[in-house]
């Protein structure tokens, strides 16, 4: 799968990953897109690393490691917006 693919995953895994993680985000709609794209990227690169090649399909491994990879970034971006929002 392509970039353009972990692009698209991205931005539906960031969407379920707001399903999980219910809450105010700073940056609405389209920063949660991002946020999942870049999660998916991440999970990605993550699940190339531990599983090797491979990881070039739509298939349960490759979302689990994108909503994973989208949760974690999402987390991190909550941390410091609510950090930002204090100073």
């Amino acid at each position: 799968m392509g970039i353009l693919g972990w692009i698209v995953l991205g931005l539906v895994v960031g969407a379920l990953a707001k399903l999980i993680m219910p809450g105010d985000d700073p940056g609405g709609v389209i920063v949660t897109g991002l946020l999942g794209v870049v999660g998916a990227l991440l999970g990605g690169f993550v699940g190339r690393a531990l599983f090797g090649a491979g990881l070039g399909d739509f298939d349960l491994r490759t979302w689990v490691l994108a909503l994973v990879g989208s949760l974690i970034v999402l987390g991190i971006y909550r941390l410091v917006a609510r950090r930002r929002a204090r100073t």
